[in-house]
C-alpha cells in the first residue's frame, strides 16, 4: 500500500484552494477507500432574477398559491422545476 503525504494545515480557505490547485490529491488521499456521502440538509444556492410577466399570469399564480397556502414565488419555483424535469425526461427518451 502506498504511503500518502500528510495534508497540511491551512490558514484560510484561499490558502487551501491555492494548494489543491497546484498539487495532486492522489499523493495525499486514498481515493480507493473513499465513500460517497450525501448532505441532505444543504440548500441550493439561489440567485435573484427579474422576469417580466403579464399581470393576469401573476394574478393566476397568486390565486393558485393562495389555495395551496404558499407564497406565489415558491409555487412558481415548483412549476419551473416540474417543467424542467419533464423536459429533461423527454430529451433522454428521444
Amino acid at each position: 500500500m502506498p504511503k500518502f503525504k500528510p495534508v497540511p494545515k491551512f490558514r484560510s480557505e484561499d490558502d487551501e484552494r491555492e494548494f489543491w490547485a497546484t498539487h495532486d490529491t492522489t499523493e495525499y488521499v486514498d481515493w480507493k477507500s473513499a465513500r460517497r456521502v450525501q448532505f441532505p440538509n444543504l440548500k441550493p444556492t439561489l440567485r435573484t432574477i427579474s422576469v417580466r410577466l403579464p399581470e393576469h399570469l401573476i394574478g393566476g399564480l397568486k390565486a393558485l398559491a393562495n389555495e395551496r397556502d404558499i407564497p406565489y414565488q415558491a409555487l412558481l419555483k415548483q412549476f419551473l422545476a416540474e417543467r424542467m424535469r419533464e423536459e429533461w425526461r423527454h430529451r433522454r427518451a428521444a
